[in-house]
């Protein structure tokens, strides 16, 4: 296989991953190229069950083989392995779905989700990309970040998620102090609408981020009364996996 050949099957495959279920007419724009060259290389990956077409819609998407590969490398699969008994903790401590997400350059991806036995649920599909400031992870990771890091990430756009996302630069800088004073954040449904969530980062041994973990759940339970307990323990769940990351030497 050609270098090119290796270079399109990547790109098709986070094409995929972006928009799934898809359709190949969509995806051959996406990537401005043929409908032929990227049937050609969607059949390839079928073969290899990196991709699934659905029977009647037609449409895309990753296999459970492609999740599976990726959740077994590098630092999505040591930062789970060791955080999944904490983040268990959190859950039956809250009985709120708690997130465990890991950075990929200025965005977070969704790496493991616990999910609570009520039916009225906060729900994110592993893999999701997650805008830093849009979510509670993602504020959380920033006020644990550089102020270099933090300043570059404002210089780029601010999209909306939902009508609540914190998309002022001087708005959001305050938040980032206040979880830097408190400890953990607070997201009222800047990702998901009737959705708020608490976050604090995970800290590596010498204080930068490895990741960040979060409580989330309706609007109507995670109430402001339960802000402080709830982000305590968020922040305690935080500090414990970054201790155990530490003593495993996870370097991320």
């Amino acid at each position: 296989m050609s270098t090119q050949s290796v270079v399109t099957a990547v790109r098709v495959i986070e094409a995929v991953s972006e928009s799934q279920p898809v359709g190949l007419s969509d995806l051959a724009r996406t990537l401005d190229a043929s409908k032929a060259t990227v049937l050609r290389v969607l059949n390839t990956l079928a073969e290899l069950r990196w991709v699934q077409q659905s029977e009647l819609a037609k449409l895309w998407s990753l296999t459970p083989h492609a999740y599976a590969v990726a959740v077994r490398s590098g630092p999505m699969s040591s930062l789970r392995d060791i955080a999944i008994g904490h983040m268990n903790t959190l859950q039956l401590a809250t009985t709120e779905t708690v997130h465990l997400a890991i950075p990929d350059g200025d965005i977070l991806i969704l790496a493991e989700r616990l999910d609570t036995p009520h039916v009225l649920r906060a729900f994110l599909p592993l893999g999701s990309k997650i805008p830093l400031h849009a979510s509670a992870t993602g504020i959380a990771f920033l006020a644990a970040s550089e102020d270099s890091f933090i300043a570059e990430y404002l210089a780029s756009a601010l999209d909306s998620v939902t009508e609540r996302t914190l998309t002022d630069r001087d708005v959001l800088l305050a938040e980032i102090s206040a979880v830097r004073a408190r400890g953990y954040s607070i997201n009222e449904e800047g990702l998901s609408s009737g959705i708020t969530s608490l976050g604090a980062a995970i800290l590596g041994p010498g204080g930068d981020p490895l990741g960040s973990v979060s409580v989330s759940g309706p609007s109507s339970r995670i109430v402001p009364e339960r802000y402080t307990e709830y982000g305590q323990a968020v922040h305690a769940a935080a500090r414990s996996i970054g201790r155990s990351a530490a003593q495993a030497g996870t370097r991320l």
